[in-house]
């Protein structure tokens, strides 16, 4: 396993981008779970779902931080984990049904196995093993939950499942602490913040793609009418505008910071792991929303559609907002506009035919691109000022 740890260099390989393929099956399900089951129990279930496909990505992405992915070995982890990845996706439309215990094994045996392998990679560096044999101890309890709610009555899946992610979860909240191996300390991380960022802005892409694709498929068996189109256009323009709030300047700037750090681990799993979480949940939700408002776009929206429509998009808005706010004085102004032109679009919304709410949802998204590329033109000219002076 000698040579198996990447250089200085942070480029992102080949093969990470051809794992991500998989991850775009997994947003498309996720996605198409909660559109067919539009209720408050399939939200909570199909959260489940993408926190934990979430977790998978974000986890293996850490890894290849650390990992050649040039490296045969390497390689050759990534297509396993690619074909656990998909099983993990094949089975999330009955996930909570009689393929729950396929998901259960694939998400398991994806995380158990990256780490293992990451912890034989990290021969003769022993501050790195002691670290992922602690995330190996918690992702076998939390395994341990996963296999048993797939395991259990259906009725009951949601409940066992939401232990197991929470121990997930927990674990790096509580620093990996393991009886006889101690505390891990984000200090002994070493981060490549552009690997990272650019990973992550990847996986943002994967979301906004699906967004794209579920309107593009949904219009395509529609008829073409002025509603339908208006819809559409909106939806389209959601994903633009989502698109350029994200990539502004948030993950170069994000970047920049994890690299001047003395601390860029904690850095890093704040702006990536934690703060990326709302962001693509916001573009999954939007999604689900598009998807109806382009199917029944003279429809009154209902207050479900307005938690997908505009909710996703201000999940998304908030999401960003804060991922800014960790290399920035402080919470975005341009992003609490946006809050609360969307919250206006949402209670709107509700009177409104759905084409009508999308195109409110996009002029918010838009608000929100240009306040922050004029503040950003401003801030610039001043400090060019002070320059001269």
């Amino acid at each position: 396993m000698a040579g198996l740890l990447r250089a200085e260099d942070s480029r992102v390989g080949f093969v990470e981008l051809f794992f991500d393929l998989v991850f775009v099956f997994a947003i498309t399900q996720v996605s198409h779970f909660l559109l067919h089951h539009f209720s408050l129990r399939g939200a909570v279930e199909a959260a489940v779902i993408f926190l934990a496909v979430w977790w998978v990505w974000i986890y293996t992405t850490w890894v290849l931080n650390r990992l050649d992915p040039d490296a045969p070995a390497v390689r050759g982890m990534l297509f396993a984990m690619m074909f656990g990845g998909l099983f993990l996706s094949m089975a999330i439309p009955e996930a909570y049904g009689e393929r729950g215990p396929v998901f259960a094994a694939a998400f398991v045996a994806m995380q158990a196995g990256r780490t293992a392998f990451m912890y034989r990679a990290a021969r003769g560096d022993a501050v790195l093993r002691r670290t992922y044999l602690r995330i190996l101890v918690w992702m076998a309890l939390a395994g341990v939950f996963w296999i048993a709610g797939g395991l259990v009555a259906p009725g009951h899946r949601l409940a066992v499942w939401a232990v197991a992610l929470a121990i997930d979860y927990a674990g790096p909240v509580l620093s990996f602490a393991v009886p006889g191996l101690g505390r891990d300390v984000t200090t002994n991380w070493t981060v490549r913040g552009g690997h990272i960022a650019e990973r992550c802005g990847l996986f943002v892409i994967i979301a906004l793609g699906e967004t794209l694709l579920v309107s593009g498929a949904t219009f395509a068996e529609m008829a073409w009418d002025a509603t339908g189109l208006a819809a559409f256009a909106a939806n389209v323009m959601v994903s633009v505008g989502m698109w350029w709030v994200y990539f502004n300047i948030g993950h170069r700037r994000a970047a920049h910071q994890i690299e001047q750090s003395d601390d860029p681990g904690r850095i890093a799993r704040l702006s990536f792991t934690y703060a990326h979480i709302p962001i693509v949940a916001g573009v999954v939700l939007a999604a689900v929303g598009a998807e109806r408002a382009i199917a029944h776009p003279a429809a009154t929206g209902s207050w479900g559609d307005m938690a997908a429509l505009a909710g996703g998009a201000a999940l998304f808005v908030a999401g960003n907002g804060w991922f800014k706010r960790l290399s920035a004085a402080r919470f975005p102004l341009s992003h609490l506009v946006g809050l609360g032109l969307l919250a206006a679009a949402a209670a709107a919304g509700v009177v409104l035919p759905l084409w009508l709410s999308s195109a409110a949802v996009a002029v918010a998204l838009a608000v929100v691109g240009f306040e922050e590329d004029r503040s950003i033109g401003a801030g610039a000219a001043a400090r060019a000022a002070a320059r001269g002076a």
